[in-house]
């Protein structure tokens, strides 16, 4: 049976994945000066941007995340053929925006059928993190099938070392974050990650937030650490401008899984898109029910090898 505290801790990680994307997506690619000089402080859910999106309207980031748990719920067990498809289908409806690997990546499976890139340098960036939601989700209590899930559905576009170690750091500190374990719990991984591979270090913090995974998570995990609830967080975050609505969609999901989805405020979840919003809940539900078959196309022991070793 599924907690209170737990699917108000699921929904706060979503819609607040959501907000950060869509309060994020006004500033992106500018710098913190343009902004400040614009806004003094953005902080409101206006839209607008170089994509010139509505208000409360959400980018790539979300509509990625819903194509990928959608696809894990339209039926029974793992399946990244149906998971391909669900993000095939959605690229063929002309969304407003795409990242670069991730168009690369589908379009390869659209030429040849493959659910897995080549390793490269181009897998480097954010992408696969900030879709894995869904699987965070209905891995809650099997380890094993979150780390392979995980990695898959990365490989499908982004198959980097980089990007698997902040993709899988960022899903362990989520886990414990969903269970209760808190602040600290979440500062442990962190701070593995760091061990691991000190390219993620963000204290202190260079103050740069490309799609370049090492700096997505400098930014997110940065305002995260150093902050004391959902509002400053992503106001900070979103203020460091350049990929601006994928950190703010990280630290959203982080902020929202720490302090639950009644800390975000009611200004932003009221603007934001209410067909985004009925699919989160309607998704939030049927992931934390997920009842996973499991059915690894390669040793998930082999999997996390290859990533700690790059």
């Amino acid at each position: 049976m599924i907690s209170d505290d737990l699917r108000e801790r699921a929904l706060g990680a979503y819609l607040g994945l959501a907000v950060g994307d869509a309060l994020g997506a006004t500033v992106e690619f500018r710098s913190p000066r343009e902004i400040q000089e614009e806004f003094g402080v953005h902080r409101s859910m206006i839209g607008g941007g170089w994509l010139h999106l509505e208000a409360g309207q959400v980018t790539d980031d979300t509509q990625m995340c819903l194509a990928l748990g959608g696809g894990m719920i339209a039926g029974k067990g793992w399946n990244l053929q149906r998971i391909a498809d669900a993000l095939a289908a959605w690229l063929r409806g002309h969304p407003p925006d795409v990242g670069n690997t991730c168009r690369r990546g589908i379009r390869r499976y659209l030429n040849d059928g493959s659910l897995e890139g080549p390793p490269s340098d181009w897998g480097a960036g954010n992408g696969a993190c900030v879709r894995n939601l869904p699987v965070v989700l209905a891995t809650l209590d099997d380890e094993e099938a979150f780390v392979h899930h995980t990695l898959a559905q990365a490989h499908f576009t982004h198959h980097h070392p980089l990007a698997d170690a902040g993709t899988l750091a960022l899903g362990y500190m989520l886990r414990g974050l969903l269970r209760g374990a808190g602040w600290s719990a979440a500062r442990q991984v962190a701070a593995t990650l760091v061990a691991e591979h000190p390219e993620f270090c963000f204290d202190p913090y260079p103050g740069r937030s490309s799609a370049y995974i090492v700096e997505t998570l400098q930014t997110a995990l940065h305002y995260f650490f150093n902050t004391d609830n959902f509002k400053d967080c992503l106001v900070g975050v979103v203020n460091q401008g350049d990929d601006a609505d994928t950190t703010g969609a990280l630290a959203g999901m982080l902020a929202g899984a720490l302090y639950g989805v009644q800390s975000i405020p009611h200004a932003w979840i009221s603007r934001l898109d209410p067909g985004v919003k009925r699919m989160i809940h309607a998704q939030v539900d049927a992931l934390l029910a997920w009842n996973p078959s499991p059915q690894p196309t390669q040793d998930v022991g082999t999997l996390c090898l290859q990533s700690r070793e790059g």
